[in-house]
């Protein structure tokens, strides 16, 4: 088998490795996968993640020895990359069958999905899907009758609710990553469409207040740099969207040496962007002005064509959301009188009146797109929160009558408190007067 290894003494990822023919015989058939001879590169980027998710690494004993989803069968949606990777291995420690794709064309890193399936997982992903291999393996995920839905963005359940409506008989629950997935699950909830209950992961404090704006503020930018190689310092940063990834993204980049502008459409973010020290004006007036465009908003249509029409010549447009929908690269292609690919991952398009505006990675999520994600030690937490929220759904099955559910607090307070334990890092702890004065007993 090209580019695996046998043996043992060297790491435990060697030992997978030399385990892996025994293995792949029986799930290749089913997994659609680009190559698994990248699985040793895989594995090692996994085993890396391994390190730095001390929080994981916990829940993945504590299911070792419980077992909580024996018998259950998850899907799961997420970028397919290392730190998903490693969800996919703690929740298949607590017993889970796991069925897994990749929630954009883009972001499926192939090594990473080949060390899955050399691990016994099935895997339906490839970098660079067309939109219909991207739903084809949505489809093939969902044939086979799973129990919990790990989405990200909200595909998994979309394709339940219409083309997979049989199967919504199997499924006990479900849990949303990411705010873009939560907008249209609370339409559908709103719409009395939603068949499930449905854990809204993305709105716990561990995940909003540090995978949004820190996760998101550090990774965009690592996409960006990374793709370009250009220097931020003394550049205009227009970032569209101030919730907290638009805060995280704004914040690194004022770091970054960056004049920042925040466009918004609620005056509640737009009061805040501007106490924090940043500009705040329309969309089409940052245009004239912007350097690079960062959209963050979770809705569409946010840069368009008359925004591409005052733009600078060079000025570089990128989306952080989750969808391809913020920056209207249709519409630049429509209009674009020459168009050509500049860098890697970086498309060029020359406009009638000669200016060159430049696209990083087609629009889509620019920072696992264009780069790895978030930080390691920010999904630990992120991913915790995941698998706790699935542990949760299969405990209540069939009591719980709410679709939208709230991520408990105990939930947040324990996982913020495991973190900070591995991080070394003490609090101090109400005395029984204090606790009293409060009327927390």
């Amino acid at each position: 088998m090209p580019g695996l290894r046998s043996g043992a003494n060297i790491s435990d990822t060697d030992i997978i490795i030399s385990k892996m023919s025994e293995r792949l015989v029986k799930f290749m058939n089913k997994s659609e996968i680009r190559d698994i001879s990248l699985a040793e590169s895989g594995l090692r980027k996994i085993e890396w993640v391994r390190r730095n998710c001390p929080l994981l690494s916990g829940i993945k004993e504590e299911f070792e020895k419980t077992l909580p989803f024996k018998g259950k069968k998850i899907a799961l949606s997420v970028h397919l990359e290392a730190k998903t990777a490693y969800l996919c291995e703690v929740l298949k420690s607590g017993g889970a069958e796991m069925y897994v794709t990749g929630s954009n064309p883009l972001s499926t890193q192939d090594d990473v999905a080949a060390a899955l399936v050399s691990e016994g997982l099935e895997v339906h992903a490839w970098h660079g899907t067309t939109e219909e291999e991207y739903n084809t393996h949505i489809d093939h995920v969902l044939e086979n009758n799973c129990n919990i839905i790990i989405d990200d963005g909200g595909d998994l359940v979309n394709a339940l609710h219409t083309r997979f409506r049989d199967k919504l008989q199997y499924v006990i629950g479900g849990c949303e990553e990411t705010t873009t997935g939560i907008i249209r699950l609370k339409g559908m909830a709103e719409r009395k469409e939603l068949e499930f209950p449905m854990v809204l992961v993305n709105d716990a404090d561990c995940k909003h207040l540090f995978d949004n704006r820190y996760g998101t503020g550090q990774s965009v930018w690592d996409g960006i740099n990374r793709t370009t190689n250009l220097i931020v310092c003394g550049k205009i940063v227009v970032v569209a969207g101030y919730g907290w990834c638009g805060k995280g993204v704004s914040m690194r980049a004022k770091g970054l040496g960056a004049r920042v502008i925040v466009t918004e459409v609620d005056p509640i973010k737009a009061i805040e962007a501007v106490m924090d020290g940043f500009e705040v004006m329309p969309m089409h007036e940052a245009a004239k002005l912007g350097d690079i465009f960062v959209t963050v908003t979770g809705c569409s249509g946010v840069v368009n064509k008359p925004d591409f029409e005052v733009m600078k010549n060079g000025a570089i447009c990128c989306n952080a959301g989750h969808f391809d929908c913020e920056v209207d690269v249709a519409g630049l292609k429509a209009m674009a009188v020459e168009s050509a690919e500049m860098r890697n991952n970086i498309m060029g398009y020359k406009l009638e009146n000669g200016n060159w505006i430049y696209i990083i990675a087609e629009g889509r999520l620019v920072n696992l797109a264009a780069g790895d994600g978030h930080p390691a030690e920010i999904m630990d937490m992120s991913f915790a929160i995941q698998a706790m929220s699935a542990k949760y759904l299969v405990e209540h099955e069939g009591g719980i009558n709410e679709k939208l559910i709230t991520v408990p607090k105990e939930v947040d307070r324990d996982i913020a408190m495991r973190k900070l334990n591995y991080m070394g890092k003490k609090i101090d702890v109400l005395t029984a007067e204090q606790r009293k004065y409060l009327n927390l007993d």
